[in-house]
């Protein structure tokens, strides 16, 4: 090996004169890429509080944090994710979680300070914080933190296609237009097991759902108890908080679904559908014992239901758990209510409703039908024998927005005619008819006219008018689309109908052009524009414009009981003025299953508190 030369030492002077390979920061920056890692971004319009962001986090940084300046709603807590920078790894896995995709990363990454509280952050992004988010031209590298970012800097994003969550629900079987519209054999088939399982793997359990959901039920536990496949747990945890799972498992408002997280990027969980899959397939002999377990024996007082719907029948099966002797009057030949003589059986078969009261009534629960209180019992009557009485006596009646001397054998109210296709008796059914509404009950009636019509006269020839337009109509969507796909037609943001006779038979109907639904403090105020006009050469005209109650049964209490229109006011726990007489279902809280079922729930807890 040869000696070094002591002129080696004067070969770095060469490098005085190259430029250097590293970069003289920060005078000189290279831009990171553009997936890069960095500093959390939060859109907080659309993030939910969901919470998934921190479960999935491997180094626990992220902490859900309260703020009171955000104001919790249905389907959104008002909750944030806070970042300890101290534990990030900048892994990206609360990002490719994240349902709404509020949540991403920029390419910022630089926060230097010597106080360490200053690297735990709540993130925001330019379009909430506009103070430390600055344009390119006010942005200072020497001033680069958390507190002073450079907008419009995006890294790593959520990309759909790698999401740590299927955006895609699993279809439902349901029968074709051409199958059903002839039947009134329920179109929705369910799910098989198979079907269920990855349904059930789908959801994230944040629990915005249980939120939304009027009786809170347990939604995330129930689903979770699927995916194990403990169908006898997952009716149990359903019936903690409703005990019609049979009837909500097919015509619930579904709240809980329009609040899932995935419906924000993708679609929702179908929660209804994976609580019909959990009761209709599991053995009926397992779902009584669910259904009675933890029932206390015993009577303790006498509690009277008027009305056989699903609060009162709700009421009465928590009360007879607790251990309560229960009579139910119903004037009808059976119990049910609305859920009986106002749903289509194509929407929910008689099986199904049976099924959820046969449970209930296996508790001891009394139901005494073809019992009309005020005429066949009085009020005072029931009294006397009962510690309380609760009223489910539902709104009934249908109401009219026709001129009052318009009067024709041929204009019939849609609630007079449910329940008669639903018990398979016979109803006038005319070869065109007109139905005036906008809501379910309007497209039940219309859909089960269809189908007798194509019974009758092998063709249909339905015409649907509403106030609404088509974007506000008070109809579920699913509704509206399978009543077009039975060739019934609708025609949205027409009112004010004029109607022509020719001794009480129909001649024509008029409607004119609905200019406002609502004034600019949502008060129900329909304008219309009179030039503007339609006209329907029709047989037959069906109202499905609402409903009204009837309370002549109450006779001198009705004087003792306050009313905010049709409704009877209660307070929180559904009691009235009167403290031995309590409210629940459509009269206490309007037309709903899933609100009725929480309102009786609701009472029975309020009268065993009483004892």
């Amino acid at each position: 090996m040869s000696k070094p030369s002591i002129l080696n030492p004067f070969n770095a002077i060469k490098f005085l004169f190259k430029k250097p390979k590293t970069l003289r920061f920060p005078f000189e920056k290279k831009e990171p890429a553009l997936r890069c890692r960095g500093f959390h971004l939060n859109d907080w319009e659309t993030c939910t509080g969901c919470g998934n962001c921190k479960d999935i986090c491997p180094n626990e940084a992220i902490t859900m944090v309260e703020l009171a300046e955000i104001k919790p709603e249905s389907g959104k807590k008002n909750e944030r994710p806070e970042i300890d920078y101290g534990r990030c790894c900048f892994c990206g896995l609360c990002v490719d979680i994240c349902p709404p995709g509020s949540l991403r990363l920029s390419r910022d990454f630089y926060h230097i300070h010597f106080d360490t509280k200053t690297f735990v952050f709540i993130p925001k992004d330019e379009k909430s914080d506009k103070e430390h988010f600055l344009p390119e031209e006010e942005y200072s590298i020497f001033k680069a933190s958390l507190t002073h970012r450079k907008a419009n800097y995006d890294g790593y994003s959520s990309d759909l296609k790698y999401a740590l969550f299927d955006p895609e629900r699993v279809p439902m079987s349901m029968l074709t237009p051409n199958e059903r519209s002839s039947s009134f054999i329920e179109i929705v088939k369910g799910y098989s097991k198979e079907q269920a399982l990855k349904e059930s793997d789908r959801c994230l359990e944040c629990s915005l759902c249980e939120d939304a959901c009027p009786a809170n039920m347990n939604i995330s536990d129930y689903i979770h108890a699927i995916w194990d496949e403990d169908l006898k747990e997952s009716v149990k945890q359903i019936y903690k908080t409703n005990p019609f799972p049979n009837v909500c498992g097919r015509v619930c408002t579904h709240n809980c679904e329009i609040a899932c997280s995935l419906s924000h990027r993708g679609e929702a969980i179908p929660i209804r559908w994976l609580k019909r899959y959990a009761v209709d397939n599991l053995d009926y002999e397992d779902l009584k014992k669910v259904v009675a377990n933890g029932a206390i024996k015993g009577k303790k007082k006498i509690i009277s239901i008027i009305g056989a719907g699903a609060g009162g029948l709700s009421a009465a099966y928590y009360l007879s758990l607790m251990g309560y002797d229960i009579t139910i009057y119903e004037k009808m030949s059976l119990a049910g209510g609305i859920m009986r003589y106002g749903i289509p059986n194509y929407r929910l078969p008689d099986k199904a409703l049976d099924k959820d009261i046969e449970a209930i009534t296996q508790l001891g629960v009394k139901i005494k039908v073809n019992t009309e209180v005020g005429k066949d019992i009085t009020i005072d009557e029931i009294r006397k024998n009962s510690d309380y009485v609760i009223l489910d006596t539902g709104f009934n009646e249908g109401r009219s927005v026709l001129p009052k001397d318009v009067k024709s054998p041929f204009i019939i109210q849609a609630l007079e005619l449910l329940p008669k296709i639903s018990r398979s008796e016979k109803v006038p059914v005319e070869k065109k008819i007109l139905v005036i509404g906008g809501g379910n009950v309007a497209m039940d009636i219309a859909r089960s006219l269809s189908r007798l019509q194509r019974e009758i006269y092998d063709k249909v020839d339905i015409s649907v008018v509403s106030l609404e337009t088509r974007d506000i109509m008070p109809a579920d969507e699913e509704e509206i689309i399978e009543s077009q796909e039975e060739d019934i037609k609708i025609f949205p943001g027409w009112g004010n109908a004029k109607i022509e006779l020719d001794n009480e038979k129909i001649k024509s109907v008029t409607v004119e052009c609905c200019t406002q639904v609502f004034d600019k403090d949502q008060r129900f105020n329909p304008k219309f524009n009179t030039s503007k006009t339609k006209v329907f050469k029709v047989d037959e005209i069906v109202e499905a414009v609402g409903q009204a109650p009837n309370y002549n049964y109450l006779g001198k209490y009705k004087d003792n009981i306050e009313f905010r229109g049709p409704i009877v006011v209660t307070d929180e726990n559904g009691k009235t003025k009167l403290d031995w007489l309590y409210a629940c279902g459509d009269i206490a809280k309007g037309p709903d299953v899933i609100n009725a079922v929480n309102n009786g729930h609701t009472i029975a807890k309020a009268i065993d508190t009483i004892g």
